[in-house]
Formats: C-alpha cells, sequence, structure tokens
C-alpha cells in the first residue's frame, strides 16, 4: 500500500490533497502548525490509514522527526507532496524582516528539507514502489504579482529545485515534478486584499479564483503509475490567468 506525506494537511489544498490520497487507498501522513475539524473528522474515518501531527514546517528537526515516525508506523515513504507554505502581501520596502524570513523558511527552506528527509526513506525501498515528490508552486512564479515578490521568489525557487532533483534522483527511479496552481480561494488567499483578488479574477480567462479540488487531480496524476515517465515538469493549473 502507496504511504504518502503531505505537509500542510490541515485546510485547503492540503486538506484535500489528504482526502483524496486516503480515497484512492494510501496511508496518508500529514502535519500542520494546528490541526483542523475536518483533519480530525478524517483521522477519526481512517484511524489506521491516517497519521497526524502539529510542527512548524521551519523547524528542521521536527521535520526529521516527523519523517522517522511516519517510516517507523508505515514502513516507508512512497509520495512526498511539500505543500506547506504562508503568504504575506506587501511591498518589499515595507515588508518586515520575519515576514521575510518566515516565507523563506516555511516555504523554500522547509519544503526542501521535508523533501530531503522524504527522499532518504525512498532510496531504502525497492525502485518497484515507484516513488515521487510533487512540491506545490505557484503561478506567480512566472507570472509575478505586485505585493507578492517575496513569496514568488520562494515558488521560483522550489521550481528550481524540483527541475534539478528530478534529473538528481531519475537514475534511481524517482519522478519529481511541481504543480503550479492559480490562486485558490482557501485560507492561504484570505491575506490578499479585496482589491488583489479582483485584479486576479479579472485576468483569469476562467473568472474566479481556483479552488482545492481543481488542482488535486493534478497532484493524484502524478503520485501515480499513470504518470510513470513524467519528471521534471512544472504543471501550471490556473484557469488560464
Amino acid at each position: 500500500m502507496p504511504v504518502s506525506l503531505i505537509s500542510g494537511g490541515s485546510r485547503g489544498l492540503g486538506l484535500a490533497t489528504v482526502q483524496r490520497l486516503l480515497e484512492r487507498g494510501d496511508q496518508v501522513a500529514t502535519f500542520s502548525r494546528s490541526g483542523s475539524p475536518a483533519l480530525t473528522s478524517l483521522a477519526e474515518q481512517f484511524p489506521d490509514r491516517l497519521y497526524t501531527g502539529c510542527l512548524d514546517a521551519s523547524k528542521n528537526d521536527k521535520l526529521r522527526q516527523f519523517v522517522a515516525q511516519v517510516t517507523e508506523r508505515f514502513g516507508g515513504i512512497t509520495h512526498c507532496v511539500a505543500n506547506a507554505a504562508i503568504a504575506h502581501e506587501g511591498v518589499l520596502a515595507t515588508m518586515r524582516d520575519d515576514q521575510i524570513e518566515e516565507m523563506l523558511a516555511v516555504n523554500l527552506a522547509g519544503s526542501i528539507m521535508l523533501v530531503r528527509e522524504a527522499v532518504r526513506q525512498m532510496l531504502l525501498a525497492p525502485a518497484e514502489n515507484a516513488p515521487s515528490v510533487v512540491v506545490v508552486s505557484s503561478v506567480v512564479a512566472k507570472t509575478g504579482s505586485q505585493g507578492l515578490s517575496v513569496y514568488a521568489a520562494t515558488k521560483a525557487g522550489l521550481e528550481g529545485f524540483a527541475i534539478s532533483l528530478a534529473r538528481e534522483l531519475g537514475p534511481r527511479g524517482i519522478r519529481v515534478n511541481a504543480v503550479a496552481p492559480g490562486f485558490l480561494d482557501t485560507d492561504l488567499s484570505q491575506s490578499l486584499s479585496a482589491d488583489n483578488r479582483q485584479r486576479i479574477i479579472r485576468r483569469t480567462a476562467l473568472g474566479r479564483l481556483g479552488t482545492p479540488d481543481d488542482i488535486v487531480s493534478a497532484i493524484d496524476y502524478l503520485t501515480s503509475s499513470r504518470a510513470s515517465f513524467l519528471t521534471g515538469q512544472i504543471i501550471a493549473v490556473d484557469g488560464g490567468a
């Protein structure tokens, strides 16, 4: 049975991904800074296949401990989805040091550290397990967005990381891809101003913000055998933004 590790799984896209992968039959582990009633409900529904933890994605020692706990509980890791992220909106000249440092620590460094720990476990498993890594980027890494320069920088860094890591791990049978959602109607986007939200909606061909369900199908596909010859790719799911 595949084991999928997903960061930031208590709400929004992370929660939707947890639910989808549980429904397809995976054993799933996830963590976030705080839980949620929806995640608690899933844990009650799938007590033997869902393992949850509360930790800060920027704390390397906690990440290592959690990955070790997941490996002990489920016997290994097949898929890793680096989803946890935070966004602070604001022009760079007025952004505080702590806001910049937090986005770099959680979005970029935290995701890299999580993937490293997961990959260490994947390398110990038989190649026929078809392991994969998916990092969650954002279309702003390519298109840019006023007030989100630092957030965009963290996501652009993840895309470069994924492309290079795909070449590094390809010979070991581990696929690495990135999903780049457009702006989603989730808790993360609530930090955007009303004007910025409307501007984003106006420039999107389908005329709305995305939903987690719009993105989960791509993650489901990339972490399945249907994508067995797909690696080093950035998949934009943005409604034509």
